[in-house]
């Protein structure tokens, strides 16, 4: 089974670019179309948080417009720059989202690997927080997965990054979080977003991780009174940080950067895709 991540995609209204600079919508737009053109392609795409830039109605329009492309199923969850009930309002055929005003909390079954998606948000706050409720909430659909494989995804990270400015908008609970990971070692992968950049560290048990986002890059200053920047990373560099690719192969998961290119493929390389997707020759008798 293969996962995409996209996180932090701050997708603005139409003609509008994030910060008056970063075209958002024209970066997402480019991660979709390298998905869709993978070889084999994911099944699923989890999308961690900060959809759009402020929350506003026009944006989650033009966050469905520009998902509407994906050849895969793609599971939603909010983080501290979204709206939950914009989100909920925008996407109503995605039943899988609580419609009663809550917590955006959800489990995808049916596929190999078991999908557990948490809502860290505070409404109004740049923080996070796993309260009683969402402790509760999570560690009654563990008990309930029977110890089955599992990928926990949210927007907040639950462990100290080193960038200051960014742990201190990080997540309360994390602490009471990470005693409920413990006690369930069937909790494959912890995937987040908030960071716009990839980082990975080995975390009660488990290995928990930040993706880059699909446009703006957080600045990597590990300086303890480091002020916060964002950074347009130069192709190629840029096109490294489009998305993640979560591996769940019966045993083991795996994780890779998957570039969104700024190259051309060989004629070789492009026959041999068009092969693979016609699929093999028919038999005839």
């Amino acid at each position: 089974m293969i996962i995409a991540q996209l996180s932090d995609t701050h997708v603005c209204a139409e003609g509008v670019k994030a910060y008056e600079r970063v075209a958002t919508n024209d970066m997402l737009a480019a991660a979709v179309d390298h998905l869709n053109a993978l070889v084999p392609r994911p099944q699923v795409v989890i999308a961690t948080g900060d959809l759009c830039h402020s929350g506003a109605k026009e944006e989650y329009a033009a966050l469905r417009s520009l998902f509407a492309p994906l050849a895969m199923p793609v599971f939603l969850i909010p983080g501290n720059h979204d709206d939950r009930a914009e989100l909920v309002s925008a996407f109503p055929e995605h039943d899988y989202l609580p419609q009663d005003g809550g917590f955006l909390h959800y489990v995808v079954e049916g596929y190999p690997l078991r999908l557990i998606a948490l809502d860290t948000v505070i409404p109004g706050e740049a923080g996070g927080r796993m309260c009683k409720d969402r402790l509760t909430w999570l560690a009654e659909r563990l008990a309930e997965g029977g110890g089955r494989p599992t990928l926990v995804f949210m927007h907040h990270p639950p462990f100290l990054t080193g960038i200051g400015h960014m742990d201190e908008i990080g997540l309360e609970g994390a602490e009471e979080f990470g005693r409920i990971v413990l006690r369930h070692p069937e909790i494959e992968r912890i995937v987040s977003g908030h960071l716009h950049r990839p980082i990975q560290m080995r975390w009660r048990g488990t290995l928990a991780s930040t993706a880059p986002s699909t446009a703006h890059q957080v600045v990597l200053d590990l300086g303890p009174c480091a002020a916060g920047f964002y950074n347009l990373e130069p192709p190629p560099a840029r096109s490294t940080s489009s998305n993640l690719l979560r591996v769940w192969s019966a045993t083991r998961a795996t994780s890779a950067a998957s570039p969104v290119p700024t190259g051309f493929p060989t004629e070789a390389a492009a026959e041999r895709r068009s092969r693979l997707r016609r699929g093999p020759p028919s038999r005839t008798k």
